[in-house]
């Protein structure tokens, strides 16, 4: 499918950006140098009359972005967290993309439940609402079971919107081949594989059941975390294009003014979010990869309360123990031992120098020190750190595209709670508690104990497991050294453990 008629779909979004005015609207909320502003007017303005008109009522750029698709929203979506990059005006009006878009109607919703369950809404349901919230995959509707009078949220997936899905990642497809292509320099980047990577996220969201599991899982998770709570599935009432969980009551935490009506603080809530989702990250694992402010609440005992698991993040232990290390190091302003995380990871080129890398490290993150959040730009920030990837050649890693996606989200929830958050003080106790559980004497005695048991199950196949792999090498001609473990892991895409830099540079975490 990826042929010349996405040529088209790429020139119609061009357009659609223009006709709105999102184009010119979206470039200067980003600071985008003024020869970038004029070459995309230039190019786009033949076009214009081929975009999209859009809804009119809306804003530029959320006119634009509703109507070229869900895989457009779902871009906005976190944009609409990044009110540092993308400015306050435009953030605040992309946040009606997290659960605030046009419905479909209830005889719809109702026709897909029977389907799926293969029950009626009115026998499985006493009352069953007007959708109450509308995002780019799936609405809600508030409903009450009829078999325990038990309150519910009953999830239905969009008509039509696999299809929808499918037409976007294949444009992007064909545009990260374009790229690829003539921008040799971009592969370092890897566009086609972070496509790809997007496209499997999305797959996963698409089923509903694949949800309700990942719901089980975080909540045996997360079940001591103290302030945190996740609504149970209903399984008996879920289906692939349904799910059926537990009402949540209470304030959403993008909405300021009512949190503080309820007695709820702000500046807490912001500092909490953060504080879970790196205990997630690092202690578990396994976190909630779409953290924006739709998808939680906060309930009347002061609880936030998570939902919507569509998309969640998976990080190994050997990789969460590497990721602690360098977070420690800048919390230490430890650059040259983070610089040889960074080599001994295989993240840079080895023919690179460590101390050039680790003054380019002191560059980024020494002024940050002595700055308050809000006076940090992170849309600057997150173009030298670019840069600094770019110098040392450090490839683009999509194994956790997610953790850094997620990163950015949190971080900007945060900021919209408390926009002087911050993070160096709660980044600290987080990473010194899995420290030393994970890289002290306890871990060394944990990890021997397992590598005893491996030797248990396999000891007696030992010498013919040696003998056959003697064999293969003498079979065949020597292959060039394989990267390291590290490296074959990585941290995030914009090359490896910089990241972890922005974590504590009061920005990417």
């Amino acid at each position: 499918m990826r042929g010349p008629h996405n040529v088209w779909r790429l020139i119609r979004t061009g357009a659609t950006f223009e006709r709105t005015g999102a184009m010119k609207v979206a470039l200067e909320a980003m600071e985008a140098p003024a020869r970038l502003r004029l070459a995309a007017r230039v190019v786009g303005w033949p076009f214009r009359w081929l975009g999209i008109r859009g809804d009119e009522n809306l804003p530029p750029v959320t006119r634009a972005i509703t109507a070229l698709g869900p895989a457009y929203i779902k871009f906005g979506q976190i944009m609409s967290t990044r009110p540092d990059v993308v400015g306050v005006e435009l953030a605040d009006q992309l946040r009606v993309l997290q659960d605030k878009l046009p419905p479909f109607s209830v005889a719809e919703a109702k026709t897909q439940i029977l389907e799926e369950i293969g029950v009626p809404v009115e026998v499985a349901f006493s009352e069953f609402s007007e959708p109450i919230a509308a995002a780019s995959i799936a609405q809600v509707h508030r409903a009450r079971r009829a078999d325990t009078g038990e309150e519910v949220a009953v999830k239905v997936l969009r008509p039509g919107v696999e299809r929808a899905f499918r037409r976007d990642l294949d444009a992007f497809n064909f545009l990260a081949n374009l790229i690829e292509f003539f921008l040799p320099g971009s592969r370092r980047l890897r566009p086609t594989e972070v496509v790809s990577h997007f496209a499997s996220v999305v797959e996963g969201e698409l089923d509903l059941r694949i949800e309700a599991a990942a719901a089980l899982e975080f909540a045996a998770n997360t079940a001591r975390d103290k302030g945190f709570d996740v609504p149970r599935p209903h399984l008996d009432l879920s289906a692939k294009r349904v799910m059926t969980m537990t009402w949540v009551t209470g304030a959403p935490l993008g909405d300021v003014p009512a949190l503080v009506a309820a007695g709820h603080d702000p500046h807490e809530l912001g500092e909490r979010v953060l504080s879970l989702f790196l205990s997630h990250a690092l202690r578990d694992g396994y976190f909630h990869a779409d953290m924006h402010q739709g998808n939680m609440k906060v309930a009347p005992n002061g609880d936030i309360v998570a939902y919507d698991f569509g998309i969640m993040g998976q990080i190994d232990e050997y990789t969460r123990r590497v990721y602690a290390e360098i977070l420690m190091g800048f919390i230490r302003r430890d650059y040259r031992r983070v610089a040889e995380v960074h080599f001994e990871a295989g993240y840079v080129p080895r023919d690179r120098s460590v101390e050039d890398f680790a003054r380019a490290l002191r560059s980024v993150g020494e002024p940050i020190f002595g700055m308050q959040a809000e006076q940090i730009s992170m849309a600057r920030l997150l173009a030298y750190l670019f840069e600094v990837t770019e110098r040392f050649g450090m490839a683009t890693r999509t194994e956790l595209i997610l953790l850094q996606r997620t990163m950015v989200v949190v971080e900007g929830v945060a900021r919209s709670l408390n926009s002087s958050v911050n993070m160096w003080d709660i980044a600290k106790p987080v990473v010194e508690d899995y420290i030393r559980e994970n890289l002290g004497p306890k871990a060394v005695a944990r990890d021997m104990a397992r590598t005893a048991r491996v030797f248990g199950r396999y000891g007696s196949r030992m010498p013919e497991i040696v003998e056959t792999l003697l064999e293969r090498q003498l079979e065949q001609p020597e292959p060039p050294p394989p990267p390291s473990k590290l490296r074959d892991v990585g941290l995030v895409a914009t090359g490896g453990g910089l990241v972890a830099l922005g974590v504590l540079l009061a920005g990417l975490l």
